[in-house]
């Protein structure tokens, strides 16, 4: 049977492949979908599917912001960071926000100064194949923001689940665009720029949900009081163990750090004591994986005579 230990170096190896796995599929997909977008942007006379062509390439660049996150928050602990690098991942996720926030940015003030410059007769009117490009880039996007979301759950990787937020991003701008082109088509020139304004919209909304979550995870936040609430009865389901004075947890990037105090029988030995301090220890480590430390603080207390 394998040990804890061993368990969590699994739990690493997979963690590693998984995310590289689907990182790489991601990148084919939106270097893909970045060229076919532009072409049909630049062919069909769409500044909204060229936008849209941008933000898929952005995407790209992600990505590998994602891939060098994992591969540092991966890393064991050493002398200059005793506590692991996981919260590399949260840097990564930080990082991709921005990318895709000033993104968005550049996309919205180039629409709004077309829409600003009020000769709209002058606008092209977008051919069919942008409307195609825009029906295939919902469809690719929202099946790589769903395969990215599950294995993003399943790994419990922040950086993935955001790069997962791009591809939904991208599949909402899309249907910006689409709804842009085709009313340009039916004799409306201002939509399409209109929809570039649209994409910029859902590009800084994804932008600042992946920040809040990253910072959340920064800043040492509790976990949620249903996890905690399993971790004081796993404590008190422990031999020995009279009661939970205090618990404590964050969340380090993905994994969490607990620190909590017992109350045993204060007649117990000190090496009794001990051995009841590590079987709460090994009990929670064995049974939340994502408890990457926990400290056990015995308490002296008193056996209630029946």
């Amino acid at each position: 049977m394998a040990t804890v230990e061993q368990q969590k170096t699994e739990a690493v190896q997979d963690y590693e492949k998984t995310a590289m796995r689907v990182s790489m599929v991601s990148i084919v997909a939106n270097v893909i979908l970045t060229i076919c977008k532009l072409l049909a942007g630049i062919l069909a006379h769409s500044g909204a599917m060229i936008s849209d062509a941008i933000h898929s390439a952005s995407d790209v660049f992600s990505t590998f912001v994602v891939i060098i996150g994992v591969r540092i928050s991966g890393r064991a602990s050493d002398k200059d960071h005793p506590y692991g690098h996981e919260r590399m991942e949260c840097v990564a996720a930080i990082v991709l926000a921005t990318i895709l926030a000033v993104t968005g940015l550049g996309i919205g003030g180039s629409a709004v100064g077309t829409i600003a410059g009020g000769d709209y007769t002058r606008l092209a009117v977008p051919g069919r194949l942008a409307l195609v490009a825009a029906v295939l880039s919902i469809v690719v996007k929202e099946g790589m923001y769903q395969y990215t979301r599950v294995h993003a759950r399943r790994i419990d990787s922040g950086a993935l689940m955001a790069d997962a937020w791009h591809h939904r991003s991208d599949a909402l701008s899309s249907i910006g665009a689409l709804i842009g082109i085709a009313g340009s088509r039916l004799g409306f020139p201002v939509a399409d720029p209109i929809a570039s304004v649209v994409i910029c919209f859902f590009i800084e909304k994804a932008a600042y949900e992946i920040f809040r979550d990253a910072v959340n995870k920064m800043v040492d936040k509790a976990c949620e009081d249903e996890v905690e609430m399993e971790f004081m009865q796993c404590a008190k389901g422990q031999d020995g163990v009279l009661g939970v004075d205090l618990l404590h947890t964050r969340v380090f990037g993905n994994k969490i750090y607990v620190d909590i105090e017992i109350r045993v029988d204060g007649d117990k030995s000190l090496r009794e004591a001990h051995g009841i301090a590590e079987r709460v220890h090994d009990a929670i480590e064995k049974r939340f994986p994502k408890v990457k430390h926990i400290m056990v603080h015995v308490n002296p207390g008193e056996v209630r005579a029946l």
